[in-house]
């Protein structure tokens, strides 16, 4: 966009120098064709006063006698070597004056103009019959100084070239000036350019130059606008997991008191329901449960809602430890051995959700690792950076598929457990809510998956 702007402003600011540039070359040509008019008018009245200036025949018969006009005098006196005349006989053959003009005879007793180059100067002659004492002779005046010979030398020397050298120095100028008043748009581009997708605050109207303020303005109500729709979007997922939790959890609790109820009793006592389908309802459960918890929790992670809130400093290794109390007796129930590798590091970020993404990397390796596996939950500094991390034994994930289990709601084809897809999509959220990144790769000895969370710093 600054390209085509810098690019429109040149051209319309040097085309109307180059315009002005060819009108002042017409106007010296045109000036220049007046000057000659009136040389020309000039030869023309010389001509006479040639005449006039005959007195009489000279000492030889081929010669006149001459008492020269003051006109004609100051006009020889004025162009040395550029001004000559010759006074001829009915046969053009020279009687006085300069021989190379013989020949120049008038077919009528008109006046008559014309140019000619010689020994590379372009004389303008005037050539005439006219009447004096010694009877009809032709009279002729050559003027070396013709300005049609020196209007090109005159218009590229004096016109042309000056205003070329003008417009070179106008158009770097204009470039450097053209370029430094387009600077608060290129920042303006460039502080847009450097956004997040989701960061929709408003653009600092101030900064901005006038004109581009309508502009700025109109993206800032157009932000405001999708910020709006964004919240609303937010704050309806968050309340429909909030008002999903309460009846979800109460009907969770009765079908786990149900079912183990179901469990206890006899095969011959009465049940209303056989024992296979109370436990297909408990499980149910679980999952509708789980999901409307993560929803909330995808919610609350967004990056656009956490831009504003203040980070804490956070220890990795105390969340490790918490996590792995959390999830040892589901490790224990499966005779997975849930163990801990944890070396101290510290990162700026926000606890619930770090909380949040090392339970669904330990959530998703307790559940999918099958019985007597092995899950490791890593912490510490890696090249530089802080990690979190968990690995299992399990089936793994084809290197075709780790990018996509990132997606929101999507599962391995063949994929068994309660999951609904949210799991890794979360950790993913919170990653970037913390400017990192979500790393996936095979576990040890090629089994199984590792899960990486690294942030910078």
């Amino acid at each position: 966009m600054a390209t085509g702007l810098r690019r429109r402003l040149l051209v319309m600011l040097i085309a109307p120098l180059i315009l002005l540039a060819f009108a002042s070359a017409w106007s010296n040509y045109r000036s220049t064709e007046n000057v000659a008019a009136q040389q020309d008018l000039r030869l023309l009245g010389l001509v006479p006063l040639l005449a006039d200036s005959v007195i009489g025949e000279g000492l030889r018969g081929d010669a006149v006698l001459l008492l020269v006009a003051p006109p004609v005098e100051e006009f020889m006196k004025d162009r040395p070597g550029y001004s000559a005349y010759a006074i001829l006989d009915a046969d053009g053959k020279v009687m006085h004056g300069e021989s190379w003009l013989a020949g120049q005879v008038p077919p009528t007793r008109e006046a008559e103009l014309h140019s000619e180059e010689r020994g590379g100067t372009r004389w303008r002659i005037v050539s005439q019959r006219q009447q004096t004492v010694l009877g009809e002779l032709i009279f002729v005046v050559a003027d070396g100084s013709d300005p049609r010979q020196q209007w090109v030398r005159a218009i590229l020397i004096k016109v042309l070239l000056p205003n070329l050298i003008l417009i070179a120095a106008a158009a770097f100028a204009v470039r450097w000036a053209v370029q430094l008043a387009l600077r608060p748009l290129m920042t303006l581009r460039g502080a847009v350019e450097r956004r997040s997708p989701r960061d929709l605050s408003p653009i600092d109207v101030q900064g901005t130059p006038v004109e581009v303020r309508p502009l700025v303005q109109s993206l800032n109500r157009l932000f405001a606008l999708v910020e709006a729709q964004a919240e609303g979007h937010r704050r309806f997922v968050a309340d429909a997991a909030h008002q999903l939790r309460t009846p979800l959890a109460g009907l969770q609790a009765q079908v786990e008191a149900w079912g183990q109820a179901a469990q206890a009793r006899s095969a011959d006592d009465f049940l209303p329901l056989p024992v296979d389908q109370v436990q297909k309802l408990r499980a149910a459960t679980r999952r509708t449960s789980q999901l409307a918890n993560q929803l909330l929790a995808l919610s609350r992670a967004d990056v656009g809602s956490m831009e504003g809130q203040p980070m804490q400093p956070i220890e990795l290794k105390t969340l490790c430890e918490a996590t792995l109390e959390t999830f040892l007796d589901a490790a224990s129930a499966k005779q997975i051995d849930l163990g801990l590798d944890a070396e101290p590091a510290r990162v700026m970020g926000h606890e619930w959700l770090l909380r949040e993404l090392l339970a669904n990397l330990a959530d998703n390796a307790v559940r999918y690792t099958p019985a007597g596996g092995t899950v490791t939950i890593r912490c510490g500094r890696h090249d530089g950076d802080a990690f979190i991390e968990v690995e299992d034994d399990g089936p793994g994930v084809p290197a075709g598929e780790r990018s996509r289990i990132l997606e929101r709601f999507y599962r391995l084809q063949g994929t068994g457990g309660e999951g609904t897809g949210l799991g890794l999509a979360i950790a993913d959220e919170i990653a970037r809510v913390h400017h990192g990144q979500l790393l996936l790769s095979e576990g040890h000895g090629g089994r199984g998956l590792r899960v990486r969370a690294k942030f910078p710093g």
